[in-house]
């Protein structure tokens, strides 16, 4: 297989070996053009990586008067706008050729890549459109229309050129760009997002935050999920006492009047993640909350071991119309060391729930959990016989860590595991049983 072969059926490893071997990283196929644009058209990431590590030109000009890079760029995927833009692109791309990429970017994300394309191709016809993953997790729209594919993330592109072009746009615009789609995993709101976070200034963090008052429930969503980045970045963000003191005057306040369900409960979500005193007040506050999404944030609010009042917050909510209530609050109630005489039947039912994913929450809870209560250990037992592996790997660790004498059995009913759970601390529970009851260990 010839280099263009390789770049034509997208096989990375085959295009590096090639590459080593002596092949031209500029090859030219029948088309006239080189490999480069070819894997950039065909949206391969990882070809356009090899090709770009291994010389290709991405700012070589084409008959047509584009680059490589000026295609990526009008093809609207951020992923392979990110390969082909290299090495220092602001230092080695002279500023009209910056200005040309980041006009292409506007023009297109501004005109919208449906209506771009019916302008260049003159089509009339229906577009198709499918939604894609761009790179390894964001999800964007990928169009086609008179013979011409193109991805939807010019909005993406355009903050991804201008934080390499040292471009620092207003905080209005990228918040703009980022609720444009309502998709929290487009490339549009991802890239601004992380943007926004990697700019590293108060005035930038107040400037977002300020939106948490906007009428648009899109808007305030944006900026609880610019939040849950910040904190994670809170040590190398902004000082992070600062940090949190500001937090911890916005976010009580915010949750007193939020409106929308949906953002209420990202804004509980990020006073736990604080570890915020009023969370428990929240907690209780919100539990019989209309929201199914409000509702299912509520268990993890409360510390554990759970006090009277949280308890039966979390006994009703596993009584909730909606499985996933029930399996936050089964999981939750589960992992106490005490249930006592109605979180033993609140549990009980949640073991035997009719949703299988309540089931296996309940199962999982309960497998950490150390209640000793001859009704949860013979439930732990009747688990062993599901057909779920998950479900009877909990039931398993459940016995072992009450030191059930049937704990090797219940082991070997749980059968060989699988790749995705033989990692799993679970799969320790035998060992450590019988470290604990075995005398050889």
């Amino acid at each position: 297989m010839d280099l263009v072969g390789a770049v034509r059926a997208q096989d990375a490893e085959a295009v590096r070996e090639l590459l080593d071997a002596g092949a031209d990283p500029d090859t030219v196929g029948e088309d006239g053009l080189p490999v480069l644009c070819v894997a950039v058209a065909a949206y391969a990431v990882e070809t356009v990586r090899a090709l770009v590590e291994g010389g290709a030109d991405p700012d070589r000009l084409l008959p047509d008067g584009t680059t490589p890079l000026l295609r990526a760029v009008e093809g609207g995927s951020p992923a392979v706008v990110d390969e082909v833009l290299g090495r220092d692109p602001r230092l080695r791309l002279p500023e009209v050729e910056r200005g040309r990429l980041l006009d292409a970017a506007r023009r297109w994300y501004e005109a919208g890549a449906e209506v771009e394309l019916r302008r260049l191709t003159g089509a009339l016809g229906p577009a198709r459109t499918r939604i894609v993953l761009d790179g390894e997790s964001d999800l964007v729209e990928e169009v086609t229309l008179g013979g011409r594919t193109v991805r939807a993330g010019h909005g993406a592109v355009l903050t991804h050129l201008e934080w390499q072009f040292r471009i620092l746009a207003p905080v209005g615009e990228l918040v703009a760009r980022a609720v444009r789609y309502g998709d929290e995993d487009h490339v549009d709101r991802q890239a601004a997002r992380w943007i926004l976070v990697l700019r590293r200034s108060a005035e930038t963090w107040s400037a977002v935050v300020e939106y948490h008052r906007h009428p648009s429930p899109a808007h305030r969503a944006f900026v609880a999920e610019f939040l849950s980045l910040g904190e994670l970045m809170s040590g190398v963000t902004l000082h992070d006492r600062w940090y949190r003191q500001q937090l911890a005057v916005l976010l009580p306040d915010w949750a007193d009047v939020e409106p929308d369900g949906g953002v209420l409960a990202r804004v509980l979500g990020l006073l736990r993640d604080q570890v915020h005193p009023q969370t428990r007040a929240f907690g209780l506050r919100y539990a019989a909350h209309p929201d199914r999404r409000v509702r299912r944030r509520i268990p993890r609010l409360f510390d554990e071991p759970l006090d009277p009042m949280t308890a039966q917050a979390v006994r009703d909510l596993g009584r909730d119309p909606d499985g996933g209530v029930r399996a936050v609050a089964a999981e939750t109630l589960g992992r106490e060391d005490e249930l006592g005489e109605h979180g033993r039947t609140v549990m009980l039912a949640l073991l035997r729930d009719g949703d299988p994913e309540v089931r296996r929450s309940a199962a999982y809870g309960t497998g950490r959990g150390r209640d000793c209560s001859p009704e949860i250990v013979e439930e732990l037992v009747a688990l062993l016989g599901s057909d779920d592996q998950d479900v009877r790997l909990s039931a398993a660790y459940g016995l072992a860590g009450r030191d059930d004498p049937r704990t090797p059995q219940a082991y070997a009913r749980v059968g060989p595991l699988g790749p995705e759970l033989e990692g799993d601390p679970r799969a320790d529970g035998l060992w450590r049983w019988r470290v604990r009851n075995e005398p050889t260990g």
